[in-house]
């Protein structure tokens, strides 16, 4: 479980989420145990998310860091490089499934114009095109602001959303799960100050992100060989520009395994003598609760026979 420092007294805890009321993020809150019947904060965006975490306004903040089909969410990568001092604590999965929503009294054969964030609506353009062929639409700043536009004007005729939003407006469905990917899903962290690590489960990730030392031929190769070398498999390799030169790049990762499996550690002690700046962003457990799988020869007693027969070398003990 996250581990999340205590307030003092027994004080309701603040979260902090992307909202308002009825988005994903707010379901991934949702599924953490310790949030319950806590203080929830809506906040506008990742970064806002992150400074009430910093502040100590939050104990932790949920965001969105993946999505399967649109990838990884730069904002987010970008945040946590740059603000120092955080860690994920835990990670959620939230099935992405959207709906066309309206005020109550419009049918399906009503709707002329929909609004929706342009991410939405790229990942319903199949079933709206069948459905609606004629229609137009208005682009929104989110998911949830898309439904709440419906209110403030008579522009669009109906919305893309998530399901929920009928649970928090006064709103009816008029289809659902109309996206192209049934399969779609976001990942979301939990990030918190706390440096505690939760315990190995055989089931966890270890999130971290490096920078090459230089542009060079070979260099990404070398970075990678850290991991391939003591059988660490890699479940996101994400590149980012660092934004003061040409060919400068970071790389987001994740990592199956904990910091306290040794073939982890010594993949991240590597990584450190090569890379000159190395942000640890936390172990934690899977959402999936997947078992780690990795060749015998990678095992902890492997690792820690080697040590102790390097040990043995330079103290001069008889070999056995």
């Amino acid at each position: 479980m996250p581990a999340v420092p205590p307030k003092p007294n027994d004080a309701p805890r603040t979260y902090s989420y992307l909202g308002p009321s009825g988005t994903f993020t707010e379901a991934a809150l949702a599924q953490v145990p310790e949030a319950a019947g806590q203080t929830w904060r809506s906040v506008n965006n990742v970064g806002e998310a992150l400074d009430d975490v910093v502040s100590g306004h939050s104990v932790a903040a949920m965001i969105a860091i993946e999505n399967s089909v649109e990838g990884g969410v730069s904002a987010t990568q970008d945040a946590l490089a740059s603000i120092p001092n955080l860690r994920i604590i835990g990670e959620y999965l939230v099935k992405v499934q959207f709906a066309l929503v309206a005020r109550p009294g419009i049918e399906l054969e009503d709707v002329h114009v929909v609004n929706a964030h342009p991410v939405a609506y790229a990942q319903c353009r199949n079933w709206l095109e069948a459905n609606l062929p004629t229609h137009g639409h208005i682009p929104s700043t989110s998911n949830v602001a898309s439904a709440l536009n419906l209110f403030d004007s008579d522009l669009a005729d109906a919305a893309i959303a998530p399901a929920r939003i009928v649970e928090h407006h006064e709103l009816q469905i008029l289809a659902d799960n109309i996206g192209d990917n049934q399969n779609a899903v976001t990942r979301f962290v939990l990030v918190s100050r706390s440096t505690a690590l939760p315990a190995p489960t055989g089931a966890d990730k270890t999130s971290i992100i490096a920078e090459l030392p230089d542009d060079r031929s070979g260099a990404l190769l070398e970075l990678l060989e850290q991991f391939s070398t003591r059988g660490v498999n890699l479940s996101l390799l994400q590149s980012r520009p660092i934004g003061d030169a040409l060919g400068r790049y970071r790389f987001v990762i994740d990592a199956d395994g904990h910091v306290l499996d040794e073939r982890v550690a010594d993949a991240l002690l590597g990584l450190r003598r090569f890379s000159p700046n190395l942000i640890f962003l936390g172990s934690y457990p899977r959402a999936d609760h997947a078992p780690v799988e990795y060749v015998d020869r990678y095992d902890d007693e492997v690792f820690i026979e080697a040590r102790d027969w390097l040990r043995g070398l330079v103290s001069g003990e008889p070999d056995a």
